[in-house]
């Protein structure tokens, strides 16, 4: 009598009495953990997407998990489960995002760094932090470069005297077993004890950068952006304020009440027990304020709004969206709150940008499936946010669709792979219109502020990895970014993780950007009273009014 397990996609037979880790290592998928699959580290995690009544009951080591999260060497079949054929379905929180963040990297800024001056030098075989001797080492020096996004972790493994980038990991955040969003996670972190989103990171952080294939003796420091409640999370600081009003962090708080000069922060990679040498510093990067966290501000370090005299829009599209607008003369910000959805969270069918996503999807003009884009070419298991924007707007131009995102022929849902079952379905439309809403409303409401109009953009420029997959045509008509031509629609990448190594690179730099952020002013969306009208309408699926005239903030 067979089970199946399908992990990953993989199918594995399991045995009797076996645990989910055990049928993993066995079929040789590596599954975190550190304490040799004991329940003590809470690493060892697995999503459950089907058959979780087949599992045992969790064990008192899953007390922290929800939902459909579990500890895969606390689960095995029920003894009913195993008188009959069962099938589990689950995939591990280690999956690798390589593939689609490799692609997203540009390099652009970090060619217009004139000169390194990094924090760690050398003097023969003295090695220095800010002037000071830490350690001595003969061999090459690095440095770690980090985007910690709630979804995605990019990480950079940098030369520090050559600037050569010498390797980069991608993968899911395992923090969201605390929630797929910022709020929930603050509120996870405030009903757990222990650190449990913390620890967890820092042990898979840990062994993406064992991976790296340098020494650890020769790692100095890390440098991380990430947006303020990652960031904040990463260094163990209490997050709570940043989830209630003015929403700020600690390090804000401090900051405003003069008890310190920077919102950036420092800690020793010790303390953080990560495979660095002893000596290693770890810097977060300074935020911006509210919700614009760190990796704006990289944001904004790789883009050089403000030494620029055109006014430009820069948008990065996450869970939490972060939003500039301006020039040399002033820039404005702002946080949308757009949710996971265009992350694919919150989407029956939806995921990540991995392997095994639907990235692109055409249909014929009657409406039917034409083609689909999977990444890793292999079987469809969902779909990620590029996908999802392709398919709303091909089912909008077939009329399969109207602007309210209702189906015209009655439909509850699209399937767009008959092999699978992976389909659209109203309330998934409703998820992103809503999503889509939260950014242009930021976009319209930011733009009021300034005192222009949308059409008066001299560049709109679209960050992060999932931007850089983006179909313009597609995003233009559902009026996810504003309806000009292409050429003042500049999709940059991951900004974030170029800015990040700027940083890493460049002690002026990152200077220049803790002096940046104290000028930006802050667009309050929530208390603006066009707000709700900005969301009514981003709403609705069309493109976005451009209006050229000026108007008054």
């Amino acid at each position: 009598m067979v089970h199946i397990f399908h992990l990953n996609g993989q199918p594995i037979a399991l045995e009797s009495d076996e645990t989910l880790f055990a049928a993993a290592a066995r079929a040789g998928i590596t599954v975190p953990t550190s304490c040799r699959a004991q329940g003590k580290c809470r690493e060892c995690l697995m999503e459950i997407t089907a058959g979780a009544d087949l599992l045992t009951p969790r064990a008192p080591e899953e007390s922290h998990l929800s939902g459909d999260f579990r500890l895969s060497c606390c689960a095995r079949l029920v003894a009913t489960a195993r008188e009959g054929n069962a099938c589990v379905h689950a995939h591990t929180l280690h999956r690798s995002a390589m593939q689609v963040e490799q692609a997203a990297i540009e390099q652009t800024a970090m060619n217009r760094l004139q000169e390194i001056d990094p924090a760690v030098t050398r003097d023969g075989d003295r090695i220095l932090i800010d002037g000071r001797e830490v350690a001595r080492h003969t061999g090459p020096i690095h440095g770690l470069a980090m985007d910690l996004g709630t979804t995605t972790v990019v990480v950079r493994c940098v030369n520090l005297e050559t600037a050569r980038i010498v390797a980069t990991a991608a993968f899911e955040n395992p923090q969201r077993f605390g929630g797929s969003d910022v709020m929930s996670r603050i509120q996870y972190d405030s009903d757990h004890r222990g650190r449990l989103l913390q620890r967890t990171l820092l042990g898979y952080l840990g062994r993406a950068i064992s991976a790296f294939p340098v020494s650890a003796d020769s790692i100095f420091e890390l440098v991380v952006a990430g947006n303020s409640t990652m960031r904040d999370l990463f260094f163990g600081l209490d997050v709570t304020s940043i989830g209630q009003k003015p929403y700020w962090s600690s390090t804000e708080h401090d900051y405003r009440a003069g008890r310190r000069q920077t919102t950036a922060i420092e800690a020793s990679a010790r303390s953080l027990r990560l495979p660095l040498h002893p000596a290693a510093r770890v810097y977060g990067l300074p935020l911006v304020g509210g919700h614009v966290g760190a990796d704006a501000a990289a944001c904004l370090l790789a883009l050089t709004p403000h030494r620029s005299g055109e006014i430009v829009a820069i948008m990065d599209i996450g869970t939490n969206t972060e939003l500039f607008l301006g020039n040399r003369d002033k820039l404005l910000c702002a946080s949308c709150p757009a949710g996971p959805a265009f992350e694919g969270r919150s989407i029956r069918h939806g995921m990540p940008g991995l392997d095994g996503a639907i990235a692109h999807v055409t249909l014929k003009d009657d409406g039917t499936v034409k083609s689909r884009e999977v990444i890793g070419d292999g079987t469809p298991a969902g779909i990620c946010g590029s996908g999802l924007i392709d398919l709303l707007a091909e089912l909008l131009r077939t009329g399969r669709i109207n602007e309210f995102g209702r189906y015209t022929d009655g439909a509850e849902h699209f399937v767009v792979d008959d092999a699978t079952g992976i389909s659209l379905h109203e309330s998934d439309i409703s998820e992103l219109s809503q999503a889509k809403a939260a950014n242009v409303a930021g976009l319209s409401i930011v733009a009021k502020h300034y005192g222009i109009a949308l059409g008066q953009l001299d560049r709109f420029q679209l960050a992060g990895g999932f931007g850089r997959h983006l179909n313009r045509d597609a995003a233009r008509r559902i009026g996810l970014i504003p309806d000009l031509p292409d050429d003042r629609i500049v999709i940059v990448g991951n900004a974030a993780i170029e800015g990040a190594t700027l940083a890493l690179l460049s002690v002026s730099q990152r200077r220049e950007l803790e002096e940046l952020v104290r000028g930006i002013g802050h667009v309050q969306l929530e208390t603006d009273p066009d707000f709700f009208d900005h969301f009514v309408a981003g709403c609705q699926l069309a493109p976005l009014t451009l209006h050229t005239r000026e108007v008054s903030p």
